[in-house]
């Protein structure tokens, strides 16, 4: 079935319902980490772009964000951009840090 603004939800069935979800998701999770075309540079987007780097939970990607994290965040308001190859970085010397 083809979905547009205009379909009722009422209207879907629950396969469709579910294709759409399954859509939605995969829009979703190959949105969170975009190579910048310019550059090369990979960047992740917000709090679900650290904890989908990281795989943690809100609370821990808003403690990296404020710590360690700080030199390769860019954020202007409630916009977070992060620079992927720096936080790595960043989350090694800090994880060597703490354990060394």
């Amino acid at each position: 079935m083809i979905f547009d603004e205009t379909t009722p939800i009422a209207a879907l069935t629950v396969g469709d319902l579910k294709e759409l979800l399954r859509e939605l998701k995969l829009d979703r999770s190959s949105a969170s980490v975009k190579p910048n075309q310019g550059n090369g540079k990979r960047y992740v987007y917000g709090l679900k772009g650290i904890q989908s780097l990281f795989n943690c939970s809100h609370l821990t990607a808003q403690r990296y964000k404020d710590t360690f994290l700080a030199p390769a965040v860019m954020q202007q308001g409630r916009k977070i951009v992060i620079d992927v190859e720096q936080a790595v970085e960043l989350f090694k010397t800090h994880k060597d840090g703490n354990n060394g």
